[in-house]
């Protein structure tokens, strides 16, 4: 039974020393990012982008998979900014990928988001066909999925009229590094910095985004002899 359990913590250290979490810093990249319109999650109308942005100090547009781990890690505090920076000129806007409409709805609901949620493929087979995936690539993301996939845009980088929104912009090849995304926010909005010793660190348990991965690993129950 001894020699069963250490088996089992083995397996469970081998498992989480391949688990990796995709946290990536903001970063200024060159992206021909284009204005469109696709249907919000909720009712199915066409939203278009530059509506969205109008009138914001930041536009955060989010990429994201129902079925990603690394979405499930920063979905809640991406509500958790846009409750407390919505006044002050935040807006988010996520971008549902590779998963069914009802999926998107079903995540939507269990992480309580209240910003809007459009969406660009239904079908994991399309990963390759999407602007998504073109953005991502273009600006240095190798992930297979690409899940989350940040685009932040300020009034100062947006192009004035035209298909094209921004040709330079911040971008995350990754997950939201908590802190370093609320100092952003806070900047971007005109906002004082927080003091970093009152700001919690991220957490870094989230793992690679895989749709037939199990989403954790648990250990059974150890028998006393």
């Amino acid at each position: 039974m001894k020699l069963f359990a250490a088996g089992i913590i083995a397996l469970f250290a081998f498992t989480i020393s391949f688990a990796q979490n995709e946290q990536s810093p903001i970063v200024e990249k060159d992206i021909m990012y284009k204005n469109w319109k696709y249907p919000l999650v909720a009712t199915d109308e066409k939203a278009e982008l530059r509506d969205l942005v109008k009138g914001n100090k930041l536009t955060i547009l989010v990429y994201w998979a129902p079925w990603c781990h690394n979405w499930q890690h920063d979905a809640p505090f991406l509500e958790k900014f846009y409750e407390k920076y919505h006044k002050d000129g935040l807006e988010i806007v996520g971008i549902g990928e590779y998963d069914p409409v009802e999926s998107m709805k079903l995540s939507l609901t269990e992480f309580k988001i209240t910003f809007p949620v459009v969406y660009e493929s239904i079908n994991r087979s399309q990963k390759q066909k999407t602007d998504h995936y073109t953005y991502r690539t273009s600006t240095g993301d190798a992930r297979n999925w690409g899940s989350p996939y940040y685009v932040l845009l300020t009034p100062s980088m947006l192009e004035k009229k035209g298909d094209t929104v921004t040709k330079h912009t911040n971008v995350i090849n990754g997950e939201m590094i908590e802190t370093e995304g609320e100092a952003f926010i806070r900047k971007a909005l005109g906002l004082p910095p927080t003091d970093p010793k009152a700001s919690a660190s991220s957490s870094n348990k989230a793992e690679v985004c895989d749709p037939d991965a199990p989403a954790t690993l648990k250990l059974p129950p150890v028998k006393k002899p």
